[in-house]
C-alpha cells in the first residue's frame, strides 16, 4: 500500500484544530475551526473520491479518539459507510483498547509496523490529520504522497505540519486545484531528500 498523508492546512501552516474550535486546544490554542468556512459542495466530494481509495486508515491517538466519537453517530454521512467500516490503526503507547472496529493499536516501533503494513496489498493507508504522526513518518521516508487542502487564512500561532527543525523532505507536485469556496489543493508525492542549487552568474 501507499501511504498517504491528508492534511487541512492554513496559509501559515498550522494544521491543528481544523474542525472546531474545541477540537484541540493543547497548548493554549484558540483558533480551533478554521477550516470549517471553506468546506463546501464540490470539496466534499473530493475528499469522497480520496477516501475511495483507501484500504486502510492510519491515526495519531488523538485523531483516532476524536473520528471514533463522532463517525460511529454520523451513519448519514455518505462517507461513514467507509469510515466505519476500513481497517483502522492508531499509533499510540497509551491505549490498551480501540472500540471502532476494526481497530489494530501499533505501539513501540511504529515506523517499523508501519513500512510492514504497506508491504500488504492494497490501495493507500491514509492519515488523516494527525500531524505529529505524518511528521515522523516523513522523517522515516515512508510517505509516498501528500495531499494538502489549503485555507485562505492565517492564524498567527499553533501546531504546524512542517515545524522548525523537520526533516527535510523533496516532494514533486502531481496534482493542484481550487475549490469556489476558496481552498487550493495540493497533491505531492515524495522524492526523497530536496535538490540543491546555487544561483547566480555562471551557475
Amino acid at each position: 500500500m501507499k501511504l498517504v498523508v491528508q492534511e487541512f492546512l492554513t496559509l501559515d501552516g498550522v494544521s491543528q484544530g481544523p474542525g472546531a474550535p474545541d477540537e484541540d486546544t493543547s497548548d493554549g490554542f484558540t483558533q480551533g475551526g478554521w477550516f470549517v468556512p471553506y468546506l463546501e459542495e464540490e470539496f466534499e466530494r473530493l475528499a469522497g473520491a480520496w477516501l475511495g481509495e483507501a484500504d486502510a486508515l492510519l491515526f495519531g491517538r488523538r485523531t483516532y479518539q476524536n473520528f471514533a466519537r463522532d463517525w460511529p453517530k454520523m451513519t448519514d454521512h455518505p462517507a461513514a459507510a467507509i469510515m466505519n467500516g476500513l481497517p483502522k490503526y492508531v499509533a499510540s503507547h497509551s491505549l490498551t483498547t480501540a472500540g471502532w472496529n476494526p481497530t489494530t493499536i501499533l505501539s513501540g516501533d511504529v515506523p517499523a509496523q508501519v513500512a510492514e503494513l504497506k508491504r500488504q496489498p492494497g490501495r493507500e493507508l491514509q492519515i488523516h490529520g494527525s500531524a505529529r504522526l505524518a511528521q515522523s513518518l516523513l522523517a522515516a521516508g515512508l510517505v509516498d504522497t501528500l495531499r494538502l487542502a489549503i485555507a485562505p487564512v492565517v492564524v498567527g500561532r499553533g501546531r504546524r505540519l512542517f515545524p522548525d527543525g523537520g526533516a527535510p523532505a523533496g516532494l514533486r507536485l502531481v496534482g493542484q486545484q481550487t475549490t469556489p469556496g476558496g481552498l487550493s489543493v495540493h497533491t505531492f508525492e515524495s522524492t526523497g531528500l530536496p535538490e540543491y542549487g546555487t544561483y547566480g552568474a555562471g551557475a
